[in-house]
């Protein structure tokens, strides 16, 4: 599995630890090797922009997805000849999770991990919309979550 990151800031970190949980949540969700992500982290200023751009709220937000194809919830994508299969790209702004952590009291790392569960999820075409989808949503992040040692917040 091929994960960019990328990051943005003005100080940015190497993101190890969040390219490893993205590289098991991919493998628990069943995806085939040749997979391609990107994930990245932005300041305020540009989560504001991206937000409202692609989904007209005015605001910053803690992770936005941007998925590639097309999945339906549930269903893995399955391997096949050809060119590797593209999911999307993952936008998390640190700053916002660690403000809505603080806000819940949980751990910022915890708060982080599930943002990147929660993006690669919606990628594949899971929502939270109706509420017996975030049920199956809220419990698949918890059981991915658990397998690095994270709790969902």
């Amino acid at each position: 599995m091929d994960i960019a990151f990328f990051d943005e800031r003005d100080d940015p970190e190497s993101g190890e630890s969040l390219v490893e949980l993205a590289r098991i949540a991919m493998v628990a969700e069943e995806l085939p090797d040749t997979t391609e992500l990107s994930l990245t982290l932005v300041d305020e200023a540009r989560m504001r922009e991206l937000n409202t751009e692609f989904m007209g709220k005015d605001a910053p937000t803690d992770v936005l997805s941007f998925p590639i194809e097309d999945f339906s919830a549930g269903i893995a994508p399955t391997s096949s000849p050809g060119p590797p299969l593209m999911l999307g790209d993952v936008v998390v702004c640190p700053s916002v999770v660690r403000a809505n952590a603080e806000a819940a009291g949980v751990p910022f790392e915890d708060e982080m991990a599930l943002m990147v569960v929660h993006g690669i999820l919606h990628l594949l075409g899971q929502d939270h919309v109706i509420e017996a989808e975030a049920e199956q949503m809220e419990q698949r992040e918890r059981e991915i979550l658990s397998l690095v040692g994270r709790e969902r917040p």
